[in-house]
């Protein structure tokens, strides 16, 4: 789906090229992030090198890459995105996660896994976000995509209403991997990363499968 009338996102001006959604110029200005540590895009001392926190507690996934904090603009089209309904903002956004892995000179994963939500909340949503972020991204990158690959199994309570250490324990054995994944470099992909307890246990799973490596890619990360 495109903008209406052709407009960027943000500064509401005409696009060259109407299927990007956000101008180049909008766009440069979201990818203006302070140093962060490659591991869990805190921030850090050095792009390069994994943070003291890595060094300490390394994350179980390889890389973390986000195209901003979560601060507006960007944080004002997600919102608008996820609960006002604005599901023809997916691919501008995904756009967003191209452009960053491309900065980043982040090589084409072999597949793409979205994080799942519960069927209810999928169906109070009308869509789960990452999955329409996952779909044009893997078309782009010419990478393998299913909406299925992992599924929630169980119901879990909102995880922003829970500390860190509720949050954990709230995604014990909530997910499922439903493909082989044995030797495949796999890319997660969600909106917002904030303590990461969610993708951590996906990416757990993945690894308990036999997966290569995995990243994660995200919109966000918050502070």
């Amino acid at each position: 789906m495109l903008t209406a009338c052709g407009l960027c996102w943000l500064c509401r001006m005409p696009l060259a090229l109407p299927q990007w959604g956000i101008c180049s110029r909008c766009a440069s200005t979201l990818f203006a992030r302070a140093l962060v540590c490659p591991q869990c895009g805190l921030p850090a001392q050095h792009e390069h090198l994994p943070c003291g926190r890595c060094l300490q507690k390394p994350p179980p996934w390889q890389r973390l890459i986000a195209v901003s904090d979560y601060i507006p603009p960007l944080s004002t089209l997600i919102h608008r995105f996820k609960f006002s309904g604005k599901a023809e903002l997916a691919p501008a956004l995904a756009r967003l996660l191209l452009l960053a892995s491309f900065q980043r000179r982040q090589p084409r994963p072999d597949r793409l896994i979205s994080v799942p939500l519960w069927q209810k909340r999928h169906w109070r949503r009308g869509f789960n976000q990452s999955d329409l972020l996952c779909r044009p991204l893997a078309r782009w990158l010419g990478c393998e995509y299913e909406a299925d690959a992992v599924t929630r199994v169980r119901a879990t309570a909102t995880q922003h209403q829970l500390s860190a250490r509720m949050r954990k324990h709230n995604l014990k054995n909530a997910f499922q991997l439903e493909i082989p994944v044995r030797g495949l470099h796999i890319v997660v992909v969600d909106d917002v990363v904030t303590t990461g307890s969610t993708v951590a246990e996906i990416v757990r799973l993945l690894k308990r499968g036999g997966a290569a490596t995995v990243q994660v890619w995200c919109l966000c990360r918050t502070l």
